[in-house]
């Protein structure tokens, strides 16, 4: 029996590759992009409650990890694929590298493919401020900068404009990555920070009101030891992401009270590996939230457990997303099929070769007499 043929569904795909991400945030400047994914990761956490949550998923060999991180509420699903490998920068090539998916939560339809490695670096600095803003004195002034990689810039010029930082105290094992560090800062705009190149990390440490951590090689260091500690500090610990990967000593974690995003995906990835399973801390969107406080006293010392989760690349991808559309960049492409039929999959084998369909060009056979 003739089936009549189903309305084409719209299958488009949003496609961002890596030169549309950068003249996305070209076009609208890195600090109101910054800006931008602040904002909208600040609002999605007020309303955590809303959305399907996974630790993410990740795979790990003897040079680095490969990570799915998933999240969904009743609208769109998002997911980023990310790696980490500190050994590939000897090769030329970046630590980490990521994309994601937007997709329709009522159809499965794919909307949007992005290129995610600037917008992880982007949403990365964004989250460290929202979190900052919350738990840091509102006095900060000057920060300590441990670890002047491929994100450095972006958590600097995020804790200028969002915090107000003006002195950033800067320490890297590699004195060519600090140098880079202060070029770039220098020629996007360096009016309003003053950069102070240090000897060690102890020495950035001294005097700063908050220290942010963003190292990238997979070891169990302590980079911040208690003695380093200063009443009222905020400690901003991004680099110890993974198992095996830490960037603080244990006891600056009992000295202080620990914030983190997601508490299961922490507490296997995050500094907080190394502590108990009855170590008592806080999902930062309860503060945000209003249900709990933050800092309590001026002398209170607390630290933000940043390990990544999905949905900050949620917020930031839905920003990507509209931006895009705004600004009339990126291509739209069949990533799916596309089908007047949606049960006939088949005719799609004989379009890729003469773009007509199977029956005008293949007679139908006749059946083999029995």
């Amino acid at each position: 029996m003739h089936r009549n043929p189903q309305p084409t569904f719209d299958t488009d795909t949003l496609y961002l590759g890596a030169p549309d991400v950068a003249r996305i945030v070209a076009r609208k400047g890195l600090p109101e992009c910054i800006a931008g994914v602040a904002e909208r990761i600040e609002a999605d956490f007020r309303r955590w409650n809303d959305f399907d949550k996974t630790a993410r998923v990740a795979s790990h060999s003897e040079h680095g990890v490969i990570e799915l991180m998933p999240v969904a509420d009743a609208a769109r699903y998002a997911f980023k694929y990310v790696n980490g490998h500190p050994k590939n920068t000897q090769r030329g090539a970046s630590t980490v590298m990521a994309f994601g998916v937007l997709a329709d939560v009522d159809t499965g339809a794919p909307r949007l493919l992005a290129e995610f490695t600037l917008a992880t670096a982007i949403r990365t600095a964004a989250m460290s401020a929202v979190a900052a803003r919350a738990l840091a004195r509102p006095d900060s002034r000057v920060m300590a900068l441990i670890g002047n990689g491929a994100q450095s810039e972006f958590q600097a010029l995020a804790f200028r404009d969002l915090l107000g930082i003006r002195t950033l105290r800067l320490y890297d094992t590699d004195p060519l990555a600090t140098a880079k560090l202060v070029r770039n800062l220098m020629n996007a705009g360096g009016p309003g920070l003053e950069l102070r190149v240090c000897e060690s990390a102890a020495d950035a440490v001294r005097g700063a009101d908050i220290v942010t951590t963003i190292t990238a090689d997979k070891t169990l260091a302590t980079i911040v030891t208690p003695g380093m500690i200063e009443p009222g500090m905020h400690l901003n610990a991004v680099g110890g992401d993974c198992p095996g990967k830490t960037e603080l000593h244990a006891d600056v974690l009992r000295g202080a009270s620990v914030f983190v995003e997601y508490e299961p995906q922490t507490r296997i990835e995050g500094d907080l590996q190394q502590m108990p399973a009855d170590f008592a801390v806080t999902e930062l969107w309860r503060v945000l939230a209003g249900q709990v406080g933050g800092r309590n006293h001026a002398d209170e010392v607390t630290v933000f457990d940043s390990v990544g989760f999905a949905l900050e690349d949620y917020s930031a991808l839905h920003f990507l997303f509209d931006a895009a559309r705004e600004l009339g960049i990126g291509d739209t492409i069949q990533l799916v099929p596309r089908l007047a039929d949606p049960k006939d999959l088949f005719a799609t084998i004989a379009r890729a070769d003469t773009g007509t369909p199977r029956a005008a060009t293949h007679p139908p056979r006749r059946p083999v007499p029995a």
